[in-house]
């Protein structure tokens, strides 16, 4: 591993010294804070007795599953508005009324109609997954180049065939991005449900860790989740600039 990859890593390793090392000497006991070694041991134990892993599973299922339905009607109506500027007017008002409303605030209405489990959980996320990607589509599809749709006309394109052959591939780009969001707002959202509500996951690991008074595991859990949303940008970068190259990062910087 080359100097200029570690660098990163530096400033964050010297605060975990320093914190284990003032810990230690201060000899602090306390139901929020751990040591980073007991976290460290904590989360080593957590994966052997696979407590971690079956959370991970259960949170991402949620988590990609919300993602997923979030993202196709997002995309969906993005396209939409883009495309019809009449389309976007008239659905304008409901839009900017709805989209302000927390997917955290349709906890109760959504536990009274799906009850405890998956499919309260996937339906929250898909809520906070339409936005950022009907919002960033409808400004991808509005950016598209003025001479690709002139020549969609003159081809006498339907309106169909001009979404799939000139729309969509010039604005794809743009639409990973708003996809790398909304990926971060699954992960994001999912462990907020189940640290608020639902009794499954990691959000349900950190609950009953911090009930248990246990700082060491509770403190394990958030450093993998951190981990996981770590691994999946990156996974989510590495996929954005082989199928694009340089247009990715054209399209991120937009």
């Amino acid at each position: 591993m080359s100097l200029a990859r570690t660098k990163p890593l530096l400033l964050p390793i010297a605060a975990l010294l320093v914190f284990e090392l003032w810990i230690r000497l201060a000899h602090l006991q306390s139901d929020s804070l751990a040591p980073p070694s007991a976290v460290f041991a904590a989360l080593v134990a957590a994966l052997a007795d696979l407590t971690i892993p079956i959370a991970t599973r259960d949170t991402l299922l949620s988590a990609f599953a919300g993602l997923a339905i979030g993202s196709i009607v997002g995309l969906a109506l993005g396209i939409a508005f883009g495309v019809s500027s009449a389309l976007d007017r008239l659905m304008e008002v409901t839009i900017e009324a709805i989209r302000p409303i927390p997917s955290i605030a349709l906890l109760p209405i959504a536990l009274i109609a799906l009850g405890f489990g998956y499919r309260m959980e996937i339906v929250i996320v898909a809520f906070a997954c339409v936005w950022p990607m009907l919002i960033l589509s409808r400004t991808a599809v509005r950016g598209v180049e003025p001479r690709l749709m002139e020549v969609s006309r003159a081809l006498r394109l339907t309106p169909v065939q001009r979404v799939v052959k000139i729309i969509v591939p010039a604005a794809l780009p743009r639409i990973f991005v708003a996809f790398r969001l909304s990926a971060g707002i699954a992960l994001i959202v999912a462990v907020t449900v189940e640290i608020a509500i639902n009794p499954l996951g990691l959000g349900a690991g950190i609950m009953l860790a911090q009930q248990a008074l246990r700082p060491d595991l509770m403190l394990a859990y958030l450093v993998w989740i951190g981990a996981i949303g770590y691994a999946l940008n990156v996974a989510l970068v590495v996929v954005q600039r082989r199928l694009f190259g340089r247009a990715a990062v054209i399209g991120a910087g937009s």
